[in-house]
């Protein structure tokens, strides 16, 4: 039993990592109104479980995971940027905090149930691209928000 509970947290701790907590915003989406974009999608119970395949296969290489999605990003100025001070240098601290909850995500699109407390993390997640909350939970100085239209291409 603790090699799966292992498997679902990439670290006993994680800085800034807030999910099920009362500091996550509240999402304005319910539970009931998440079926109609799954509707839209075609997502259905068998996705749940070939998400939760996949995250047995990637629970031990999520660090590679994002390592490669980073590299990506690194080699496209527009995007690489957010992860920047404002005189466009590297934040190493910030990488370092925010890895393992990049990390912690992929394992809570695989195995969490996408319940309220699921729907609630979204929320924190999209605040924290935005400039309500961008910046904020490892106290550094970047661009104050991240497009939506960076997000949805990446």
């Amino acid at each position: 039993m603790r090699a799966v509970i292992e498997k679902r947290r990439v670290a006993p701790e994680i800085p800034g990592y807030t999910y099920g907590t009362s500091d996550v915003a509240k999402s304005p989406i319910s539970v009931a109104e998440l079926e109609q974009p799954k509707q839209s999608v075609g997502f259905t119970t068998e996705d749940e479980a070939n998400l939760k395949m996949a995250g047995d296969v990637l629970a031990d290489q999520t660090k590679a995971l994002v390592e490669t999605w980073r590299g990506a990003i690194a080699k496209i100025p527009h995007l690489a940027r957010h992860s920047k001070d404002l005189d466009g240098k590297p934040i190493p601290r910030y990488s370092e905090a925010s890895r393992p909850r990049f990390q912690q995500w992929i394992l809570d699109t695989c195995f969490r149930p996408y319940d309220q407390d699921w729907l609630n993390y979204q929320e924190e997640i999209a605040l924290r691209h935005t400039s309500a909350k961008k910046n904020l939970t490892d106290d550094v100085e970047s661009t104050p928000f991240i497009p939506l239209r960076d997000v949805i291409a990446f």
